[in-house]
C-alpha cells in the first residue's frame, strides 16, 4: 500500500481509479484499508476544492415546499398567518428564532440552513 496525499488534480483521477479498482476489497484486509484511506484523502479534497456553501434558507424552505408538495398555507403551523408566510416567502421579513426552531422541529430541515442570513432583493 502506497498512499500519497492529494496535492493536484492528476493525484485526485489516480486517487479515484484506485478507489475504483478497490471497491470490491474484502472487509478486514489490507485493500480494505487502503481504501478506506483513500476515500478519507479523496474526501478531504473535493472538500477544500469545491467547498459547498449552506443555501439561502428560504430557498430551503421553497425547496423543502416544491419536494414535499407543499404550499404556504401548510408553512401557517410554523410561520403564522398567510400575510406573514408570504412576507417570509417574499423576502420582506426574515425569520425569527421561534420560526425557525419550529420548522427545524416539524419539518426536519437543519437549523444551519434556516439561520443564515438570506440573500433579499
Amino acid at each position: 500500500m502506497q498512499i500519497r496525499p492529494i496535492h493536484t488534480e492528476d493525484d485526485y483521477r489516480a486517487a479515484l481509479l484506485r478507489v475504483e479498482a478497490l471497491m470490491d476489497a474484502e472487509e478486514g484486509t489490507l485493500e480494505s484499508d487502503e481504501l478506506d484511506v483513500l476515500v478519507t484523502l479523496v474526501e478531504a479534497y473535493e472538500k477544500n476544492l469545491c467547498p459547498i456553501d449552506i443555501p439561502d434558507p428560504i430557498e430551503v424552505i421553497k425547496f423543502y415546499m416544491e419536494q414535499n408538495d407543499m404550499t404556504p398555507k401548510d408553512l401557517q403551523p410554523m410561520i403564522g398567518r398567510m400575510n406573514r408566510v408570504y412576507e417570509i416567502l417574499n423576502r420582506t421579513r426574515p425569520l425569527t428564532l421561534p420560526m425557525i426552531r419550529k420548522l427545524h422541529s416539524e419539518l426536519n430541515i437543519p437549523a444551519e440552513s434556516l439561520i443564515k442570513e438570506p440573500a433579499y432583493a
